[in-house]
Parts: structure tokens; C-alpha cells; sequence
């Protein structure tokens, strides 16, 4: 009982983890395309 709710409980926070690190990477990439196309706009 105890076991398998131990590892419920590693999987809901590896999930977690691998969700932030996603998240986080499709932030950093959206703002450096904000970046890339204000630096190659039509001036």
C-alpha cells in the first residue's frame, strides 16, 4: 500500500518536473522569436 503510493507519488512530481522544464523552454523559445523577428523586422 505504502510502496505503491510512494511511487505514485515520484511519478506526479517527475511529471511535474519534465511540465516546468517544457513550460519553461517554450517561454525562452517564444521570447528569443520575439527577439529574432524584432531584430530581422523591415526598419
Amino acid at each position: 500500500m505504502s510502496n505503491d503510493d510512494e511511487s505514485w507519488k515520484e511519478r506526479g512530481v517527475a511529471l511535474r518536473v519534465f511540465f516546468y522544464i517544457f513550460g519553461t523552454h517554450l517561454f525562452a523559445g517564444f521570447i528569443w522569436l520575439l527577439f529574432y523577428v524584432g531584430q530581422h523586422a523591415q526598419k
